[in-house]
């Protein structure tokens, strides 16, 4: 019998979304039956997509995935109201979908963030009796009082018990590290009802790479770190600035090569330019489909976070895309992350936000032979297939929503 799963996601393609169609469509290659409820596409710019009108319902079938749009308030700008609204407009519209107008499903995979993902579920799942299982890719409140988009303690209060009512009422969740594992441990959760599979890559957009090197890239004399990115204040690249500063009073031929936007791109190029640091280059935000380019060309790939108690549990997703291309990393944050690679013997590790440790770290780097970083990169590269990949991570998504499928079946 094939096992019918819904998957409840507030952001689907042609939005930025990371278990979107790739997840679906391979969920289908691997037996199942999907459907997504989504809303119409807004993210990030909170503007509807070109080609999409506002209505009741839009119903769609791409590469076997049947989609299914149901109306929102379309937002994502810094008014928190226009926030709500957005999220409680979806959260609404799935409940109505979900409750009077789903096809039968065996189970319901729901995508939080945002939470009233999380509330939609639990009421469908009451209603109509179908197990959910919760995938938490952000720890609320947390996430939301270490990035400052809430800071009243009051509010986050709220959001915590809303947090723990949805839980109780989830019959599997999924997280994307051990660290969230242990801290839902701590809140109650039991450890038997949380498995944690780790995020993957866009493997389709890195495997081709087909761009040109930026102009002034460093030539291959020069040891080439290069960071690829979001440049905000989470990840805190002001630290590697730092390093850089200490590398180049040592004549050291390491340079960073630091790609992509951000908030904090026109901070830290100014801050690069006071200290006249030859040793760093920024390249303005790429397609994905160059970026590939740019790390193939790279002799090693720089993950940063600040030194946060959130971050030490957090594995950034760039890691994966890092391991996908088959070079050393150079992990700059604390935790999971770093015990990831020091599990793959892909790179190195250095204290988050320290310049020394990143300095050394680099030189340390640096210094290897040729075979000994391309042992990393292979280590790298094997660890992600047999552990991270797409196929192994939907297989493992796969088995939890087989079980519950036959638990419900069977009435148990």
């Amino acid at each position: 019998m094939t096992t019918r799963v819904l998957l409840l996601t507030q952001w689907f393609d042609p939005e930025p979304t990371f278990k979107g169609m790739v997840f679906a469509r391979e969920l289908v290659r691997q037996g199942f039956d999907v459907e997504v409820l989504t809303g119409f596409p807004n993210y990030p710019g909170g503007k509807l997509y070109p080609g999409y009108r506002m209505r009741w319902l839009q119903r769609e079938s791409v590469e076997g995935v049947s989609v299914t749009r149901v109306p929102l308030y379309p937002s994502h700008d810094q008014s928190a109201i226009r926030r709500i609204m957005n999220y409680a407009s979806f959260a609404f519209s799935a409940i109505i979908y979900g409750t009077f107008m789903m096809r039968r499903c065996d189970v319901i995979y729901a995508y939080h963030p945002p939470l009233t993902v999380g509330v939609a579920a639990a009421v469908i799942r009451t209603v109509r009796r179908v197990p959910v299982v919760y995938d938490i890719q952000d720890m609320w409140p947390d996430t939301l009082r270490a990035t400052g988009m809430i800071g009243n303690e009051r509010v986050l209060g709220i959001v915590s018990r809303l947090c723990q009512w949805i839980y109780r009422r989830m019959d599997h969740i999924v997280v994307l590290s051990p660290g969230f594992r242990r801290l839902l441990s701590e809140r109650g959760v039991p450890r038997d009802k949380v498995d944690v599979i780790y995020n993957w890559a866009d493997e389709a957009a890195l495997g081709e790479p087909n761009g040109n090197l930026p102009h002034g890239f460093p030539a291959s004399d020069r040891f080439r770190i290069v960071f690829a990115g979001n440049m905000g204040k989470a990840q805190a690249l002001a630290a590697v600035l730092d390093a850089a500063g200490l590398l180049q009073a040592r004549n050291s031929r390491v340079s960073f090569v630091l790609v992509g936007g951000g908030i904090e791109v026109e901070n830290l190029r100014q801050l690069a330019d006071q200290r006249k640091l030859n040793n760093v280059m920024f390249v303005p935000q790429m397609p994905m489909s160059e970026i590939g380019t740019l790390l193939n060309a790279a002799d090693a790939l720089l993950v940063h976070l600040r030194r946060d108690p959130l971050f030490q549990i957090t594995i950034p997703s760039k890691t994966q895309a890092y391991m996908t291309v088959g070079k050393p990393l150079l992990m700059g944050v604390d935790g999971d992350a770093a015990d990831l690679v020091r599990d793959a013997g892909c790179g190195l590790v250095a204290r988050s936000e320290d310049p020394e440790a990143i300095a050394s770290a680099a030189e340390a780097m640096a210094a290897l032979s040729s075979a000994a970083l391309q042992e990393m990169g292979a280590n790298a590269k094997r660890y992600y297939r047999e552990r991270l990949a797409l196929n192994v991570g939907a297989a493992r998504f796969g088995t939890i929503f087989n079980r519950l499928a036959i638990s419900k079946a069977s009435g148990k």
